[in-house]
């Protein structure tokens, strides 16, 4: 029976691991829109900013084979929509870089500064996403020794190829790496497709889909991970599917 003692390096997923992303990205299209509004009325004109949000979710889910770069994908769409609007492209740039900034204006869960910090004194954390959060502008450096997107590797989890880059940046092995998300493909899947284990934030007690490999724990908040890495190795069940 294996334990998590030969853990050397975690992964953390970003979004609705660390924070909750739904109201970060409602606040950023509603100031994005409001600075379209200002500046180029043409493009607000019959829209609000959920509508304006559900028009860019459909251009994206056209386009599956760029949805690793979301960066790009928003970029395109602001172009789209200038084009239509009668407007040159080329405010792409700035309003994206308004929207940026509001995408990485987060408010961290209660249990994220605290566990990264004591982890990271014992192991080697490494960001691993599929979204554009900088974790340089959100001000988690000091604790993450990589950081991993999906726009840089060419894939999004659960693609193998980002666990992959992770490992290879850090000159790791697979089975010393411990991957920690909310999205039972995207993360746990992944993981598993990569020779990853992965334990699985479960924060809102949602039941785990029966059709996917249950990951080798559940947790329901950070400081129950720390929990799971303090146990003793003997104790440590990495069948079990839950730990709670």
């Amino acid at each position: 029976m294996t334990g998590l003692r030969d853990i050397r390096v975690i992964s953390f997923d970003l979004d609705d691991t660390l924070w909750a992303i739904d109201p970060v990205i409602t606040r950023a299209n509603r100031v994005l829109f409001a600075w379209l509004e200002a500046r180029y009325p043409r493009i607000t004109e019959g829209h609000t900013p959920q509508t304006l949000h559900e028009a860019c979710l459909d251009f994206m889910h056209a386009r599956p084979q760029e949805k690793h770069d979301l960066t790009q994908m928003r970029k395109t769409f602001l172009r789209h929509l200038g084009r239509q609007a009668g407007y040159a492209d080329d405010f792409a740039e700035d309003a994206f870089a308004v929207f940026f900034a509001e995408r990485n204006t987060v408010e961290l869960f209660p249990d994220v500064e605290s566990v990264l910090a004591r982890l990271a004194r014992r192991y080697t954390l490494v960001a691993l996403s599929n979204g554009n959060a900088c974790i340089e502008r959100i001000g988690l450096t000091r604790y993450f020794s990589a950081s991993v997107n999906s726009a840089r590797v060419g894939a999004a989890k659960p693609d193998p190829a980002m666990f992959h880059a992770a490992l290879a940046d850090l000159g790791a092995l697979a089975e010393s790496m411990l991957h920690v998300g909310d999205h039972p493909e995207h993360d746990v899947l992944g993981a598993q497709r990569a020779g990853v284990r992965a334990v699985w934030l479960n924060r809102h007690a949602v039941d785990w889909p029966p059709h996917l490999v249950p990951p080798c724990a559940q947790v329901n908040d950070l400081q129950a991970l720390v929990a799971l890495l303090e146990l003793d190795e003997d104790e440590v069940l990495i069948s079990a599917p839950s730990i709670f």
